[in-house]
């Protein structure tokens, strides 16, 4: 946290292939995530385990993904696992330069084979008595799914996370008509940091022609400074989402 600043990056990473799923691209999302130089990493789609890739997909790494792209930058790291499968499972992670004081993962899936869960994380700040909260999500495709998800994640919020707390909520959101937007100003007074820089949210899906609405970094208790969305080479032929990367003074 340079200067009392801190910048966060969440994306989609697509379990580490690119859009059309031909080509494993693992090796160069992890060199643009460490050019990126985020302290926090809110990443979906992160493959924990998969038995037929480790034997079939070329430069497998021989750890799990989050700690292959964690390692030398982010020492600390927090994995939920959801989607669980013959071959595997994968979920969200969350990777820190900062340590955790605790994490835990709230499985927020209608059906086994859906990564859908609230990976919340408390960091202690460096330098500062305060535990900065931290929420990496992924909601489904269906409203009435998402509206389930939604509501889960009011309550969680309300009942473990102190008002006057820093608190960052990304991921893929899913929701490109906005209606959790509303919800989370209203009750929870998040703001969203592309459309408080911007004054639109920002458009991530798909990466090489973004149209849709799908990836957010919401926040509440710091102060926005910049909100980019990374549509630049190298990204827009890497995973099917563009990242968002965001920098708050504290």
């Amino acid at each position: 946290m340079k200067n009392k600043g801190l910048r966060v990056l969440t994306y989609n990473i697509h379990k580490g292939f690119n859009m059309s799923n031909r080509h494993f691209v693992l090796h160069q999302i992890r060199e643009a995530l460490v050019a990126a130089d985020a302290d926090i990493l809110f990443l979906q789609e992160m493959q924990g385990e998969h038995q037929r890739h480790e034997k079939k997909v070329a430069h497998w790494p021989e750890r799990s993904q989050f700690e292959f792209i964690a390692e030398g930058v982010w020492p600390f790291f927090a994995y939920g696992k959801n989607a669980i499968y013959n071959a595997g499972h994968h979920g969200n992670a969350i990777l820190s330069k900062y340590p955790f004081a605790h994490w835990e993962n709230i499985n927020v899936s209608p059906f086994p084979w859906a990564s859908r869960s609230l990976l919340h994380g408390v960091i202690g700040i460096p330098d500062s008595n305060q535990e900065l909260h931290i929420v990496c999500i992924h909601f489904g495709l269906t409203g009435k799914e998402r509206r389930s998800q939604v509501e889960t994640l009011c309550e969680r919020i309300d009942s473990h996370v102190p008002h006057d707390a820093p608190l960052i909520v990304a991921g893929d959101f899913n929701d490109w008509r906005g209606q959790a937007g509303r919800l989370f100003l209203n009750h929870l007074n998040l703001q969203e940091v592309f459309r408080e820089t911007h004054g639109r949210y920002a458009c991530t899906f798909p990466a090489f022609l973004p149209f849709l609405q799908m990836d957010r970094i919401y926040f509440r208790g710091l102060t926005a400074v910049s909100c980019e969305r990374l549509t630049h080479s190298p990204w827009q032929s890497l995973s099917d989402h563009a990242p968002l990367a965001a920098s708050f003074s504290l």
